[in-house]
């Protein structure tokens, strides 16, 4: 029986890492149905190659930062139990990877390739992986302190705070430190616009990442035992919640109706497993109003052109779900309880000044060492042929 359960939780948790896995494509065909036609190659190659550099960072170091374990050792020994420690690795990673492509879709049209792809191993090996040991991992007694401080951990049982909150103040420093697009804001106090390039593609991406979220939020149980369709049936009603929710705000704007889904999704993280279904659903459809005002505001007012607006789909409603986790989890509202709201505001709070130091003080170095944005020719070009030489139609390019 013992080698039974085993070989089922290595099922179950490799199962989940497969489904992650496949939800960085729904990263890519996101971002290259958002950005312009010149563009294209390029946001397919990013998430590729930042997926693999950073296998390589978190395999050799974060995941050694995170967990306090390593890799060093004979494959006899890393195939024990059906080689869990592995798959968990493999699970474990798909979620780190998640930060660069977040990144990626805030910085685009106009980054350099280089810069970023160093970027990706720093915050993979290092930034992100020191945040996931305090929160998942118990490093340096923080959860301990919290918890006498307030009675409760702070909870993000599949990554509010620790994935998507990170990632996306991770990335507004880079979006600033980089500066707008050419001509997206003129002198005369004009927004140009940049509208999509590929409404299906854009589509695709949406549904490829909200179906594979269903094994980011399940199966962050890890083991078999511990699985919950409470999680599942939560993380179904925040997606409709965000969906129906931007769909109001945004005016039928089918930009906002597929980022919906995504913006409740990334809320219902923390708490998925706490929450009543009904709280999981308010909880999307204020994440899908937070991200339609939010985008609207920084990209029209506040002039920070996000390009996928992933500061408010990551980093604002990754943060309301660490605290409505706190808010819809206790028994009071229905949820399960075992959950403080002041520890919620802390670990939150905690999470994103980490990342908004951490991405000021790495890009910062990076724009005075290297630069981070192509130069006037190169971004008039597009990034498809002045990184990769090749457009995303080239027979149609030469025949016409």
């Amino acid at each position: 029986m013992e080698a039974l359960k085993q070989g089922s939780d290595a099922l179950f948790i490799l199962l989940g890492g497969i489904m992650v896995l496949a939800m960085h494509a729904g990263f890519a065909f996101l971002e290259l149905g958002t950005v312009r036609k010149k563009n294209q190659v390029n946001a397919l190659v990013k998430i590729l190659v930042d997926f693999s550099v950073s296998a390589v960072a978190y395999f050799l170091v974060g995941y050694s930062v995170a967990y306090g374990t390593h890799f060093f050792v004979g494959a006899e020994q890393l195939a024990a139990k059906n080689g869990y420690e592995l798959v968990k690795f493999f699970f474990l990673l798909t979620f780190a990877a998640a930060i660069p492509a977040i990144i990626s879709g805030g910085i685009a049209e106009r980054a350099r390739f280089g810069p970023q792809l160093c970027a990706t191993a720093v915050i993979v090996g290092f930034i992100y992986p020191l945040f996931e040991g305090i929160a998942w991992n118990q490093a340096f007694g923080i959860q301990a302190w919290i918890k006498q401080l307030t009675g409760q951990e702070f909870h993000d049982f599949a990554g509010s705070i620790v994935v998507h909150a990170v990632g996306g103040w991770l990335a507004l420093p880079a979006v600033v430190l980089l500066g707008a697009r050419a001509n997206r804001y003129r002198k005369d106090g004009a927004v140009s616009a940049h509208p999509p390039s590929n409404i299906p593609f854009l589509a695709l991406g949406a549904w490829v990442l909200t179906v594979g979220w269903f094994g980011f939020n399940v199966m962050s149980a890890q083991t078999i035992d511990k699985i919950s369709g409470l999680v599942a049936v939560n993380s179904l009603m925040a997606m409709v919640g965000g969906t129906l929710a931007a769909l109001m705000m945004g005016r039928n704007d089918p930009g906002f109706v597929h980022n919906g889904p995504l913006a409740g999704l990334v809320a219902v993280c923390a708490g998925s497993d706490l929450m009543h279904p009904l709280g999981a659903l308010a909880t999307g459809a204020v994440a899908g109003c937070l991200f339609v005002g939010m985008f609207t505001l920084t990209q029209n007012k506040w002039k920070i052109d996000d390009v996928l607006g992933v500061w408010p789909l990551h980093g604002l409603c990754g943060a309301w779900g660490g605290i409505a986790a706190g808010i819809f989890g206790a028994k009071a509202l229905g949820g399960l309880g075992g959950v403080s709201l002041t520890a919620q505001l802390i670990g939150s709070a905690m999470g994103v000044a980490w990342a908004l130091i951490a991405g000021f003080a790495l890009y910062g170095l990076l724009k005075l060492l290297t630069g981070l944005r192509l130069s006037q020719e190169e971004e008039y070009e597009g990034a498809d042929l002045s990184i990769h030489r090749i457009g995303a139609t080239p027979d149609r390019e030469v025949n016409w």
